[in-house]
């Protein structure tokens, strides 16, 4: 799972609208198969829209992958209809999540999973320093599964994002945490993202590292090394 917000100096001004939209590979060591992450970040005059759509490719005939093995979808809004006031920092936030997934199975065929829809809403604190290039997003919101009930139906998420990180161009360290509840599991996730732009903006190498305890049916801590290239449109 990606969630990689592309917060920029306009998220709080509202003067113009911005959009950026990419497209990111990445080889997962740990599970030793490809994701694809297509994501977007739109703001306007009444807040932000960000989405991203992960695809698995590890759906086998044989030993061949022939198909995507799973599929993960966000969206997500931010409403703030009050940019030019004290409070421009805070936005209200409403988002869904959902997927699923399928595996051969010798007996059964091809079987299937769902990842459960999710609706969250809550709120949005935004800090930044003053260039904007070090940004930090903190979000308290409700969390509602779809016939999953939770022990504490909440979840807390920081994103953050430091741009030319050390003083060099082009180098941008970003990511989040993710922290909720499954039933009565505590879930954590992180997937702090390290890229660097060879002289222009579009064209991006680095990687990921996810870091999860009880996520996605994995019991206890894991840690999930990534490779990646991102094309920005």
């Amino acid at each position: 799972m990606k969630k990689l917000f592309l917060t920029a100096a306009i998220l709080l001004c509202g003067l113009t609208a911005f959009a950026q939209t990419n497209f990111q590979v990445f080889y997962d060591f740990g599970r030793k198969h490809v994701t694809t992450t297509l994501e977007g970040f739109h703001t306007d005059n009444w807040g932000n829209t960000f989405f991203f759509v992960d695809y698995d490719y590890n759906y086998k005939d044989g030993n061949a992958v022939v198909s995507p093995s799973g599929t993960y979808f966000e969206i997500a809004r931010c409403l703030n209809f009050w940019q030019n006031s004290a409070l421009a920092p805070l936005s209200f936030q409403v988002e869904y999540n959902g997927g699923m997934g399928m595996y051969a199975n010798s007996v059964a065929g091809i079987s299937g999973y769902p990842v459960n829809s999710a609706f969250l809403t809550g709120v949005d604190w935004f800090l930044h320093s003053g260039d904007f290039k070090n940004t930090l997003n903190l979000k308290l919101l409700y969390k509602y599964f779809v016939h999953l009930p939770s022990k504490i139906p909440m979840q807390f998420t920081t994103v953050w994002g430091c741009q030319d990180l050390f003083g060099a161009p082009g180098l941008r360290f970003s990511g989040f945490v993710d922290v909720w509840c499954e039933g009565d599991l505590a879930v954590v996730l992180s997937e702090p993202q390290l890229w660097y732009s060879f002289g222009t903006e579009h064209f991006n190498l680095g990687g990921e590292v996810e870091l999860s305890y009880n996520f996605a049916g994995m019991s206890g801590f894991h840690c999930l090394p990534c490779l990646g290239m991102k094309w920005v449109f």
